[in-house]
């Protein structure tokens, strides 16, 4: 009788428990961060490779830019295909070009392997929504909560990990470790996550009409990616550079120094939390606002850095506090557009967000090769300033839309 009590008795729906979590955590973490490791490194990557310094950083640009096509293109496969499948295949193919970054003889050969890692690293935004998918819907925001601190603190860190490995045993280690531990991830995703699937997947070619139609739709979806774009171009004019200048005679620091210096960057991981307990209270625009002032005081922090180094580590910490602040808001802001939407509306942010660092990571290169630090720092500033400007803009909208017809 208990039996068949138990068998009539509907089947509780099983959430993902913390240790899961935070293993996703760790996994988005390392797939955004792969896109970050050349950054401390191109000094040392010219050298080896025997190119210009300039090459080397157009390894920078290529990978966010194979990491926005990602976005566009791959991303949208979690509204038709097995999620599990998908982020395990997108994390295999990643570890492959890590693997080929690691085992370079040539510029070449780095760039197909940048290329590949950039392009199937997104299995990260692949793993943030369905967190929140797999999650009890009263802790669905803290689920994504831990995985987007996985992803900040990867991003983060990557730079860091990076340096350090690469006085222990070349440039070329952190590809090399990266790899190994992207495969075992992987694996353990595939063993500990269920099965999750649309029920009514919509066909791929109506996801990819579909975003056209919400960047029409929405104004301040234009507006916020726009800003992130222009606020994560000019960080980017820094992460393209700053191992070039402290690399140089100005500093002269070892790749593992320069690794060490990112290390302040942690503090932006607070920063996200503080970001997104202010966006719940109301105060976007205010959050979005004193971000973008945090941009333009940490580049005149930075070109004082030039020729100290107290002031250069100031302007770093300055930079990766104001970046999730924008960030944060920004994503407060438009998750609020279309509730059924919030996939595709991320598509088209993440990939605006990453076009902007592939632009500001080329534009870094040119400046540093035309000007120099100091005209690099004045590139950045510049981005910083046209992204005050659309914040006006995106403030405009707001009292449009509060005002009566």
């Amino acid at each position: 009788m208990s039996a068949a009590v138990l068998d009539l008795a509907p089947e509780r729906p099983t959430y993902l428990s913390l240790p899961v979590l935070l293993l996703m955590a760790a996994a988005t973490g390392l797939c955004a961060g792969s896109n970050y490791f050349n950054q401390p490194l191109l000094h040392s990557i010219a050298q080896a490779l025997q190119i210009s310094e300039g090459m080397a950083a157009f390894t920078v640009t290529l990978s966010q830019l194979a990491y926005a096509l990602g976005l566009l293109f791959l991303v949208p496969l979690g509204d038709k295909l097995e999620q599990r499948g998908l982020v395990v295949g997108l994390m295999l193919l990643a570890a492959l070009g890590l693997l080929i970054s690691g085992y370079a003889p040539n510029f070449s050969v780095l760039v197909v392997g940048t290329l590949i890692t950039g392009l199937f690293s997104v299995a990260a935004q692949t793993l943030v929504p369905m967190a929140a998918g797999l999650s009890d819907p009263q802790r669905s925001g803290r689920a994504v909560g831990v995985v987007m601190s996985g992803l900040l603190a990867g991003i983060l860190l990557a730079r860091s990990a990076a340096g350090l490995l690469s006085a222990l045993g070349g440039w070329n280690t952190v590809y090399r470790y990266a790899a190994v531990c992207m495969v075992l991830l992987a694996l353990t995703l595939w063993w500990v996550l269920p099965r999750s699937r649309q029920p009514n997947p919509a066909s791929y070619l109506a996801v990819l009409r579909s975003l056209g139609g919400l960047v029409k739709r929405h104004p301040r979806l234009r507006s916020r990616a726009l800003l992130g774009a222009l606020a994560f171009a000019s960080v980017s004019v820094l992460f393209s550079t700053m191992a070039l200048l402290l690399s140089g005679p100005a500093h002269g620091l070892s790749d593992r120094d320069i690794g060490l210096v990112g290390v302040v960057g942690v503090v932006g991981v607070l920063m996200a939390s503080v970001a997104g307990r202010l966006a719940d209270r109301g105060w976007r625009q205010i959050t979005s606002a004193a971000s973008v002032l945090l941009l333009l005081v940490g580049w005149a922090c930075l070109a004082l850095g030039e020729a100290h180094l107290g002031w250069f580590v100031l302007g770093i910490l300055i930079i990766d506090l104001a970046l999730p602040g924008v960030h944060v808001s920004n994503q407060s802001v438009i998750y609020g557009l279309a509730a059924d939407a919030r996939s595709r509306i991320n598509a088209v942010y993440m990939t605006c967000y990453f076009a902007g660092a592939a632009s500001g990571s080329a534009l870094g290169a040119l400046a540093w090769h035309r000007g120099g630090w100091q005209l690099t720092c004045a590139v950045g500033a510049a981005l910083a300033l046209l992204s005050g400007v659309i914040l006006g803009y995106d403030q405009w909208l707001v009292r449009r839309a509060r005002s009566p017809e």
